[in-house]
């Protein structure tokens, strides 16, 4: 009977080989068709028919924006204590150690370093997939020791936001994260270094509340979720219905909350030129 039944995966009635496509294809939650998952990753992860942003990790992102996809990862030997032994429902070491073995990541957060256009650059990108992105304490002190090296060494920075927000796991000690990444950028611009923030899908609450909007140059991708409160919470908590688009980077930047929404195949080039139109205003001054 075990014969049979591994047999029976692999053939149908006539006899013939099955071919598995489970997993080769990937539907498109904005126009609803069906994608062929290796044109997906082809396209950078963005729909060939209607252009949506499909969210994409910590890796995929560095290997697109450094040059022929090499960097070095640093400071990633940090991982929380979990200080206030937290627990709702499961406890937080448990939620720690299921992100960790899923992502191999240590907490929700790479440093870089590599080329862009020939030039080098440390990119702090963050990881959605590991407990939403939160931001807690390794998060904060791997993202500021990312920009007091380039404070130090005078290279520009880049940090890729992927967020919900700060960890609540870590109470108070997420909150002054905070305040701890946005003075060592006010550090970076007295030392006249350029950052760029690139704000990805979603890009909410704490993140959203200081760093991500402290850019030299923020810049939004197409159709990413950016805000505070979530649009749900607004519209129970001001009893009104919210405007189309309400939240999305393209709406920000109309409404003068970004600097540029820049598609994903872009996204490299306009960096580059950013920094050389920011390195020439900085000898200029």
């Amino acid at each position: 009977m075990s014969w049979f039944k591994r047999q029976s995966q692999d053939f149908d009635t006539s006899g013939e080989r099955k071919v598995k496509t489970e997993g080769l294809w990937v539907k498109c939650d904005q126009c609803r068709q069906i994608i062929w998952k290796k044109d997906l990753e082809e396209n950078l992860h963005v729909c060939p028919k209607c252009d949506k942003h499909f969210r994409i990790d910590a890796r995929t992102r560095l290997a697109q924006l450094f040059d022929n996809g090499e960097y070095t990862m640093e400071d990633g030997n940090l991982s929380s204590t979990d200080p206030l032994k937290f627990t709702d429902l499961k406890p937080y070491a448990a939620r720690l150690k299921a992100a960790q073995k899923q992502t191999g990541l240590k907490d929700a957060i790479i440093n870089a370093r590599g080329l862009i256009l020939g030039k080098p650059v440390i990119i702090s990108a963050m990881e959605y997939s590991f407990i939403g992105g939160s931001m807690g304490a390794v998060v904060g002190e791997t993202i500021t020791r990312a920009i007091e090296k380039a404070t130090k060494e005078r290279i520009p920075i880049i940090i890729i936001s992927a967020s919900g927000g700060a960890r609540m796991m870590e109470g108070t000690i997420s909150l002054m994260t905070l305040a701890k990444i946005s003075a060592a950028l006010a550090r970076l611009d007295q030392a006249g270094m350029p950052f760029i923030s690139v704000l990805t899908d979603p890009t909410t609450g704490g993140v959203t509340a200081s760093f991500a909007m402290l850019g030299d140059l923020n810049i939004g991708e197409p159709g990413a979720l950016i805000g505070f409160a979530g649009p749900r919470v607004i519209e129970q908590t001001i009893r009104q219905k919210l405007p189309e688009g309400f939240q999305r980077s393209e709406f920000l930047l109309e409404h003068g909350m970004l600097d540029a929404v820049v598609h994903r195949r872009d996204l490299k080039n306009y960096i580059a030129r950013a920094f050389e139109f920011m390195a020439v205003r900085k000898q200029g001054a």
